[in-house]
């Protein structure tokens, strides 16, 4: 089972919009040396949807091959068309993906069992292991606790990335998991502000976006957790509490494309329909990287 933190890692881009694949291999090789379980390419932080087919493609098979195997790498893979889900998935066990990260679908609106069919299909079709990615926030259609449980009996399936912030809700899912002895299923935070508590309730990772900009210092609160070291990861998830918030005061990964050229790491381009971080919250996102250590005042 993969633990620790994984990195949702951005797609940097030219001024002009074109993919920067330079920039992205500095990236790769900053978190492998920070320390991260994982590279997640291609997910939400990775603007999948505003990269063409082609593209997607090539984000998955540059960072497959570059990361040669230093570290985990999860390819989104992930579709509100349940064939172009396959297809994606197809291509990231081609080229050598790890394990693929499969969102919920979008804009459709499926019923659960329309989304149990949706996943069970890809595994049914591709010998790559999934783990589930339930964002209602941006999907609007929401993944059941239930749902999840039937999926854990479908052979490929093997995690859940939990981004609803819902600590009432994962700890229903951690009993009920272990009611059924599914110990191997792998869960994974999705939402930063909750990560810390994820991880105690039982959580195995997080797939953390404030990791973008910070981390080595969630992989030491992910390391800490998992020794029961309360004291270590409570002191630094209180130096990250400002970058938890602050990341999204815009839609990610705006707030945080826009930090990471602050730290000189990448160009802040965007593609539309995103638009520029606004001027407005320059000022709150620099104060939270300059709190965190990531930026001197």
């Amino acid at each position: 089972m993969l633990t620790g933190c994984l990195i949702p890692i951005v797609t940097p881009m030219t001024p002009d919009g074109k993919l920067d694949f330079a920039s992205l291999k500095k990236l790769i090789d900053w978190y492998i040396g920070s320390g991260v379980a994982g590279i997640t390419i291609v997910g939400t932080t990775g603007e999948s949807p505003t990269v063409d087919f082609d593209e997607h493609h090539e984000l998955i098979r540059v960072t497959v091959e570059y990361v040669a195997k230093r570290a985990h790498v999860m390819a989104g893979t992930g579709g509100n068309s349940t064939q172009e889900a396959i297809e994606l998935t197809e291509y990231a066990k081609r080229i050598g993906a790890d394990s693929c990260l499969s969102v919920v679908p979008y804009y459709n609106k499926p019923s659960q069992e329309g989304l149990y069919r949706h996943f069970r299909a890809i595994a049914e079709k591709v010998d790559l292991p999934i783990v589930l990615y339930n964002v209602p926030g941006r999907t609007v259609a929401d993944l059941a606790n239930e749902t999840v449980l039937r999926l854990t009996d479908v052979p490929g399936i093997v995690g859940l990335k939990d981004a609803t912030g819902d600590i009432g809700r994962a700890t229903e899912m951690f009993k009920a998991l272990r009611r059924r002895g599914k110990f191997e299923f792998a869960l994974y935070s999705g939402d930063d502000i909750t990560s810390l508590a994820y991880l105690l309730l039982g959580g195995h990772g997080v797939i953390s976006v404030a990791a973008c900009v910070a981390p080595a210092k969630i992989v030491a609160m992910c390391a800490a957790a998992a020794q029961g070291d309360i004291k270590t990861a409570r002191a630094i998830n209180d130096n990250l509490l400002s970058l938890h918030r602050r990341l999204f005061v815009e839609g990610n990964p705006v707030p945080v494309k826009w930090a990471m050229a602050q730290m000189g790491l990448i160009s802040p381009a965007l593609r539309l329909p995103l638009a520029p971080l606004s001027e407005t919250f320059h000022q709150t996102v620099r104060e939270a990287l300059v709190e965190a250590g990531c930026l001197k005042a």
